[in-house]
C-alpha cells in the first residue's frame, strides 16, 4: 500500500507499465470540467450586457420626484443592466484589492488551500501535515474556520465589504439618476432573471462541475 503524499499536489494513476504517472490537481479533468463550465458561463453571462452608452448617456439622468420615483427607477434599471452593474462590482472589487497587495496574497493562498487541500485533491490521497493525516471532514472544518477568521476578523474581510457597499452605492445612484422610459423591457421577462441571475447562473454552474470531486468525500 502506497504511503500518502506530504504535500496533497499530485495524484497517482495507473499506467501501462503498472507505474505511476503524477498529475497534479489543476489538470486533473474536474478541475478541467470546473473552469470550462465557469468561463462558458461567464461568456455567456457577458454577452448579455447592455452597450455601454446606453448606460452614460447624459441626456437620460434626471432627478427623481421622490423615493418612490427613485426605486421604481432602480428597479427598472437593474432589470435592464444586470450585467453591466455586476461587471461595475467587479471592476470595484477588482482595483480595492489590487490596490492592497497583502490582501490579494491572502485571497489568493485562501483559494489556493481549498482548491489544492479539499477541492480537487485526489479523494484517496490523504493529507498528511508534521507527520498527522487529516480526514476530510477535518480537513473542511479547518478551512472553513479559516475562510471565516480571514473573511470576518481580518482587513481581507472589511476591504472586500468596503468595495461592495461603494459599487452598490454607485449602482443604485446610477439606477435612481437614469430614466428608464427610453429602455426596451421585456414584460415577458422571466422572473429569475434579476440582478443576482447572472451571478446564480456561473455560480451554478461551477457547482454542477465541481459536484462529483466534493460528493466523492462525503
Amino acid at each position: 500500500m502506497a504511503a500518502p503524499a506530504t504535500i496533497p499536489m499530485t495524484t497517482s494513476q495507473s499506467t501501462a507499465g503498472g507505474g505511476t504517472q503524477s498529475q497534479p490537481p489543476i489538470a486533473t479533468p474536474a478541475f478541467r470540467a470546473f473552469l470550462s463550465r465557469f468561463t462558458s458561463s461567464i461568456r455567456q453571462g457577458l454577452s448579455q450586457r447592455r452597450p455601454w452608452y446606453e448606460l452614460i448617456d447624459r441626456s437620460a439622468m434626471a432627478r427623481p420626484d421622490n423615493l418612490t420615483d427613485a426605486y421604481s427607477r432602480i428597479r427598472k434599471n437593474l432589470s435592464y443592466f444586470k450585467v453591466n452593474y455586476i461587471t461595475l462590482l467587479v471592476v470595484v472589487l477588482a482595483f480595492s484589492i489590487l490596490s492592497h497587495p497583502l490582501s490579494l496574497l491572502v485571497l489568493l493562498g485562501l483559494l489556493a488551500a481549498w482548491v489544492f487541500l479539499y477541492l480537487f485533491r485526489p479523494s484517496d490521497q490523504p493529507l498528511l501535515i508534521f507527520g498527522r493525516t487529516f480526514s476530510d471532514r477535518e480537513t473542511l472544518g479547518a478551512l472553513v474556520v479559516f475562510t471565516v477568521f480571514v473573511v470576518f476578523l481580518t482587513s481581507v474581510g472589511s476591504l472586500l465589504i468596503s468595495a461592495l457597499l461603494v459599487g452598490v452605492a454607485i449602482v443604485c445612484i446610477h439606477g435612481a439618476f437614469r430614466v428608464p422610459e427610453d429602455l426596451f423591457l421585456d414584460d415577458q421577462e422571466p422572473a429569475n432573471s434579476g440582478f443576482l441571475s447572472f451571478l446564480g447562473g456561473a455560480a451554478s454552474s461551477a457547482a454542477a462541475a465541481a459536484a462529483p470531486a466534493v460528493a466523492s468525500r462525503v
